[in-house]
């Protein structure tokens, strides 16, 4: 049996305007990523990731720019710190993908692969996108957790794990069981979000010592 891709090909075609508009970033920035961004694995690969993050798309001048989710933007700065506080990840961030941070026994994805306009994927194309997102869930034999970053990638994650939306609502700090699976949710930790004071870092790193916590059951 033939095994969905986890991935899409650099050239997706599946949502037009996700597909014009980084072919409209390729013209402008030629040095650019501009392409669908790969899940970030540990270096043992996936058999050894536990624990999955979630977000919601790529960064324009983030993922989208440097091929790495959460990698070039403000978003990366509080989630990698938090991650190697909690010892999910070793290293230095340097908000580049040669730096020398390394995952431990975590992974991140985003669950639309392609940056989106005004950082706004829509419905359509965050369903479209579940079909990679749920063959990249099915390939991490030892999976237990997974992380939401905003209401969005929540509910997508919800679907994808084959749960009620109206029966597993978001909030931060929430945690449900679908499945054999532990779904955490948090808010998205954006410059936005932590600009207003929607999410401080106490707030982000409690629901990591939840997690935590629950890794070391």
């Amino acid at each position: 049996m033939m095994l969905a891709p986890t991935d899409p090909d650099r050239d997706c075609p599946l949502c037009p305007r996700l597909h014009d508009f980084i072919a409209d970033w390729r013209a402008r920035e030629p040095q650019w990523f501009n392409a669908p961004v790969p899940p970030f694995l540990p270096p043992e690969g996936r058999e050894a990731v536990r624990l999955l993050i979630v977000g919601l798309a790529p960064g324009l001048r983030g993922a989208n720019r440097t091929g790495r989710p959460f990698t070039g933007d403000y978003a990366g700065d509080l989630l990698y710190s938090t991650l190697i506080r909690f010892r999910l990840a070793r290293g230095r961030f340097e908000a580049r993908p040669d730096d020398s941070l390394e995952l431990m026994g975590t992974a991140i994805v985003n669950a639309v692969r392609c940056v989106p306009p005004q950082n706004k994927p829509t419905g359509p194309e965050i369903s479209t996108c579940r079909s990679f997102l749920i063959p990249t869930i099915e390939s991490f034999p030892n999976l237990t957790a997974v992380l939401a970053l905003g209401a969005i990638a929540h509910q997508s994650m919800v679907r994808t794990l084959g749960g009620r939306v109206a029966a597993h609502p978001f909030r931060h700090g929430g945690r449900h069981r679908i499945g054999k699976l532990a779904l955490f949710s948090s808010y998205h930790c954006s410059r936005y979000n932590t600009n207003t004071g929607v999410l401080t870092e106490e707030m982000f790193v409690n629901v990591f010592k939840e997690i935590a916590e629950f890794l070391e059951q």
